[in-house]
């Protein structure tokens, strides 16, 4: 029986492009035999996207299929937006063993694209855990059943975006993720000068989530260079009268109005030679950070990841800024990776760091990402950029208790202020 296909009457339709988008569908149908007998397309109010959803049998769908699906394929093809598939998970497990016993899924998410990649025209988009349980059973265990599939044709890479952010936004993805998508669409920039200076590995994509051995986030990327920037400003001033605020970016897809003004404002952010000498350095002190822990014989990883911090991240390149006008200190600052024989950040000694007025599950400096947290470790980098001999428990505490004292001090002067 031939397949009906039609638009639906509530749609709002573009004369223009529903010839296009109906020929699109045309196709799918003869490479796919959808089981439906009549395909609505309809139009998504909020983007104008078309889609139709239909049952597709399993083996249909593994032949002419990928979950390797570019965000942006034209201007950035070897970089994807879906999160990676997590084999260990428990529901995961349970997944693949109900896929095994004929389960019939639904909920997958695809868009119909012959434009790259024409052998699997069918780019899951999300759902992936659910095509990678229906491979299993099918591999495994020859279970060919019918699965519901909503698919997408014609997007452009906004509209693209947004079916992506839709079908990953749910309580287990991770905010990295979003933001890594928000990045890309906005383009290569950020993640070519992180692999530029160091601080992703080349050809590599940031990470989907937050990991002590994977490579580093769009937020950590993102607070280094909004950080340094912030430190920028102070650079002219006397640093007992600046109160030390680095920047942490915000996550999970939030609009971060101060790393939009940058990317805008700044057109030559990718090329400032100060902010790329100063990532470089700090990629460098995450190296030897990790490298002096993997020769201990019993590696402490959190000791050894203790420069992703994204309050020693933010500190450091905020201090980087503040020491731009001042070469000397700024040597001693970047050479804070050269301690040899020892651990850089000394984490031990920043472990015991602690404030009367810390709780007492403070785990000390470096354990939190708050904005005393971050004015403390400015305060520590500033203070061993004076003499450049390190950082030593006296320097930590002398550090923490600057930190209180100048907020205080600048409290008063500012209560003074308003007398007038």
């Amino acid at each position: 029986m031939p397949i009906q296909i039609s638009f639906h009457d509530g749609s709002n339709i573009d004369k223009t492009a529903s010839v296009g988008i109906e020929e699109l569908v045309q196709s799918f149908v003869g490479e796919f035999s959808p089981l439906d007998t009549n395909l609505i397309i309809f139009s998504d109010a909020r983007t104008g996207a078309y889609y139709i959803e239909s049952h597709l049998m399993a083996e249909n769908i593994l032949e002419l299929s990928t979950i390797d699906v570019p965000l942006d394929p034209e201007e950035q093809s070897d970089y994807r937006a879906n999160r990676e598939i997590v084999e260990d998970h428990t529901s995961f497990m349970l997944m693949k063993e109900d896929a095994s016993k004929g389960r019939t899924f639904s909920n997958i998410v695809a868009e119909y694209n012959i434009d790259f990649d024409a052998k699997h025209p069918l780019k899951i988009i999300g759902g992936q855990h659910r095509l990678s349980a229906i491979k299993s059973a099918y591999e495994n265990g020859d279970v060919n059943v019918p699965h519901g599939i909503k698919i997408y044709f014609g997007l452009s890479n906004d509209q693209r975006l947004d079916v992506q952010l839709i079908s990953n936004t749910n309580i287990a993805v991770a905010a990295d993720l979003l933001d890594r998508m928000l990045e890309t669409v906005k383009g290569p920039e950020l993640r070519d000068w992180s692999q530029e200076v160091g601080l992703l590995s080349t050809g590599k994509d940031f990470a989907d989530k937050k990991s002590r051995n994977n490579e580093i986030t769009v937020r950590l990327a993102r607070s280094f260079i909004l950080s340094y920037l912030e430190g920028r400003v102070s650079k002219d001033k006397k640093f007992d009268t600046v109160n030390p605020s680095p920047v942490i970016a915000k996550t999970g897809g939030v609009i971060d109005d101060s790393w939009e003004k940058s990317r805008i404002i700044i057109p030559s952010i990718w090329a400032d030679k100060k902010l790329k000498k100063a990532a470089q350095e700090f990629s460098r002190l995450i190296n030897r950070q990790n490298d002096y822990f993997s020769k201990q014989t019993s590696r402490n990883n959190e000791y050894a990841s203790k420069a992703l911090n994204y309050s020693i991240v933010s500190a450091w390149a905020f201090i980087a800024g503040v020491l731009e006008g001042n070469e000397v200190r700024l040597v001693r600052h970047f050479n804070l990776a050269d301690r040899t024989g020892k651990d850089p950040l000394n984490a031990g000694a920043l472990a015991k760091g602690k404030h009367k007025t810390d709780p007492e599950n403070y785990r000390g400096l470096g354990t939190r990402t708050d904005v005393k947290e971050r004015g403390r470790l400015s305060e520590l980098f500033y203070f061993q950029a004076e003499k450049g001999e390190g950082i030593s428990p006296k320097l930590v505490d002398a550090s923490i208790k600057q930190y209180h004292a100048k907020l205080a001090a600048l409290d008063a002067e500012k209560a003074r202020e308003s007398l007038g």
